[in-house]
């Protein structure tokens, strides 16, 4: 058996770096809002067909090459679609999960769980990495292990993070004899079990990935129906966490009127039945509802899940930023101890983002309290193209502890920061409380420098007497002088940064 730091799993790692995984790749991005690379889908064949791929979107902001045979479920109905100022909620009137032609049709059942999700995991956002983004289909064990041991040695495990998820493509194509799901013995060959241990060793927990639907998004075997003996048997392997996403859902379970209940809809029963046999483990598994941000799910995402995509797939683009970003303002009440809007991968190292811009992706994510799961592969650590800089912000001590809170588990809201403000579309000014204090967040949204102010009095909690002293959470450090409540505070953000400061009484 092969230890995750042997001298063959890391020339394999290493080796894989130069092996393109996306251009021109089966199951890979072929466009999306922002994207610049490859739009052409190869022709090939996998196990079990062999026809060509073609480049199917399935949000403004993502598009997939996948086989005629497969299709996604449908561009979500609540991701915005008409650039940053769009709210659209359209789920609310209409929503319909339409089957791929590689859907089968499955019963639904006239009693569905309604087990809440385990309180032993997910009180708070989860922080890890996912592999889908690195790597696609070319996932492998020793890109798995790899990565958790970038965890530990970057010291983003004593930071806080500790997933490591394994997406879609893990599996082969078809379920054994009694039917489990099987892990590919090529891309695994010791199984997940095995990995699991590994990651378990390091002090760390493991994800997996399946899909609410008859088939995954690239085709592999899906848990509708099979929710029981899936959840049964990711509990043996030792499984931490389960990405559930939602392609290939069959027609019969689509949603096609108004619910005055969306946890009654279609939509939310497939999840439910998941959530129903993930209760009857032995072990809590964190469970990640990847639905879209279809059918109202922050209306009904916590009596299910731990957390709710609120769009499609992210793009490493700035307009997805300020896109999701709109969108989640709009349900920041759903938001609270194990109920997280879940605003999609962390994109810090891909694109071609400013560094401010990158803080500003890295800070929204953690004071709107949304899980932060990275996307990064190894090469990117060993080979130290992430810069020490783009290691800092992921590792703000400050930041995270705001996203981690155990004593206070609402995110940070906008605010009105003077009288007479301006309305911008995403909100500029958040304000929200942790066990340390106040604290204050300015995006600046423009493409150019600006100067921003609040009046103190103005934030929410902190009352209109008094004197103040605020700290600056990215440098650690508290800024010159006291505050008073009457007092208008005023800062120079570069174009696209964030500012983020700690507010206690003097």
């Amino acid at each position: 058996m092969l230890l995750p730091h042997s001298p063959l799993v890391l020339l394999l790692a290493f080796l894989s770096c130069f092996a393109p995984v996306w251009a021109n790749s089966p199951y890979g991005q072929c466009g999306g809002s922002g994207w610049s690379g490859d739009t052409t889908c190869p022709s090939g064949s996998k196990p079990t067909a062999a026809n060509s791929y073609t480049c199917v979107d399935s949000s403004e902001w993502y598009s997939q090459c996948l086989q005629a045979t497969s299709t996604s479920a449908g561009m979500p109905s609540t991701a915005a679609t008409s650039g940053v100022s769009s709210t659209s909620t359209t789920a609310s009137t209409y929503t319909s999960t339409s089957a791929g032609t590689g859907a089968s049709s499955t019963s639904i059942s006239s009693s569905t769980p309604t087990d809440a999700p385990s309180k032993l995991t997910g009180k708070t956002p989860a922080l890890g990495w996912n592999h889908w983004n690195a790597y696609g289909c070319a996932v492998s064990e020793e890109k798995v292990l790899a990565a958790a041991n970038s965890l530990v040695d970057l010291g983003l495990k004593d930071a806080g993070y500790e997933y490591v998820n394994i997406d879609d493509c893990w599996d082969l194509q078809a379920r054994d004899s009694s039917g489990h799901m099987v892990p590919d013995p090529t891309k695994f060959p010791n199984g997940i079990k095995a990995v699991a241990d590994k990651i378990h060793d390091l002090g760390l927990k493991i994800g997996i990935y399946s899909d609410a639907g008859s088939a995954t998004c690239a085709d592999f075997p899906g848990s509708l129906d099979g929710e029981s003996v899936d959840a049964a048997l990711w509990a043996e392997w030792g499984i931490d966490y389960l990405k559930y996403d939602n392609c290939n859902v069959p027609g019969n379970w689509s949603d096609y009127w108004t619910y005055t209940d969306w946890y009654e809809s279609n939509s939310a029963k497939r999840y439910r039945q998941m959530a129903g046999a993930l209760a009857n483990q032995d072990r809590p598994i964190q469970f990640a509802l990847c639905n879209w941000g279809n059918a109202n799910v922050w209306d009904w995402g916590a009596r299910v899940g731990h957390s709710w995509r609120m769009s499609g797939d992210s793009s490493a683009t700035w307009l997805y930023f300020m896109s999701i970003i709109s969108t989640n303002v709009n349900h920041l009440d759903a938001i609270d101890f194990y109920a997280h809007n879940d605003m999609d991968m962390m994109e810090i190292g891909n694109g071609n983002f400013t560094v401010e811009e990158e803080r500003t992706h890295f800070a929204a994510w953690a004071f709107l309290k949304s899980p932060i799961l990275f996307i990064y592969d190894e090469c990117l650590f060993q080979l130290s193209t992430l810069t020490t800089e783009q290691v800092g912000i992921l590792k703000n001590a400050e930041l995270l502890a705001f996203s981690q809170d155990t004593t206070v588990g609402a995110p940070a809201k906008p605010f009105t920061a003077y009288s007479g403000a301006p309305t911008t579309t995403p909100p500029e000014y958040y304000a929200g409380q942790s066990s340390a204090g106040t604290h204050v967040f300015i995006i600046n949204t423009s493409a150019s420098a600006a100067t921003k102010a609040f009046t103190l009095s103005a934030v929410p909690s902190l009352g209109t007497g008094g004197s103040f002293k605020i700290h600056d959470m990215w440098t650690g450090k508290d800024l010159s002088g006291s505050y008073a409540a009457t007092a208008n505070f005023t800062v120079s953000l570069a174009a696209h940064d964030t500012a983020a400061y700690l507010i206690t009484t003097a």
